[in-house]
C-alpha cells in the first residue's frame, strides 16, 4: 500500500511538472544561458513567430469543404463508403443499416437487425438465426439466436 501511495504522488509530480512545462509563456520569454544565469529576451511585434509550440498543427490548417453524398451522389460509390446509397447527406447500405432498412429513415425496432434490406429478429427467424443468412437446417427451429436450442 506504501508502495502504491508512492507511485501515485511521483505520477502526481510528473503531471505537474508536464503542465507547468507545456504553459504558454507571458509577453517575455525568459532564457537560461548557463548555470544561474537568466536575462530577459522581449519579442518584437514585427517579429514572425515560426513556431507552432502551443498550437496543432491540424488547427492551424484551413478548413476543407466537405462533400455531402446529396450534391455529390458518386462519393457514396467510391473505395472506403460505409455503402452505395445516401440517406440524409450521409452514405449507407439499405440492405445492411438497422437505421435504413430496406429504405432511407425505416428504422428496425430493438431486437431486429437489417438483413437482405428487411428487419429479422435473429432470436427466433429461422433463415437469420444469430445473424443474417443463418439458416437453420430442415426440422430444426431457432430460439435464442441458436438453432436447436434443447
Amino acid at each position: 500500500m506504501k508502495c502504491m501511495k508512492t507511485f501515485l504522488m511521483l505520477a502526481m509530480l510528473v503531471a505537474l511538472a508536464l503542465t507547468a512545462s507545456a504553459a504558454p509563456s507571458t509577453e517575455d520569454e525568459m532564457v537560461v544561458a548557463g548555470d544561474d544565469e537568466t536575462f530577459d529576451v522581449p519579442h518584437r511585434e514585427d517579429e514572425k513567430q515560426t513556431s507552432l509550440r502551443g498550437s496543432s498543427r491540424f488547427l492551424a490548417q484551413k478548413p476543407r469543404a466537405t462533400m455531402t453524398c446529396d450534391k455529390y451522389p458518386t462519393v457514396c460509390r467510391t473505395k472506403g463508403s460505409p455503402g452505395p446509397d445516401c440517406c440524409k447527406k450521409k452514405c449507407v447500405n439499405v440492405m445492411t443499416d438497422k437505421l435504413n432498412c430496406g429504405v432511407c429513415g425505416k428504422k428496425c425496432k430493438f431486437p431486429e437487425i437489417c438483413c437482405k434490406g428487411q428487419c429479422v429478429n435473429p432470436r427466433s427467424n429461422k433463415r437469420h438465426c444469430g445473424g443474417c443468412n443463418n439458416k437453420c437446417k430442415k426440422g430444426s427451429s431457432c430460439k435464442y439466436g441458436m438453432c436447436s436450442y434443447a
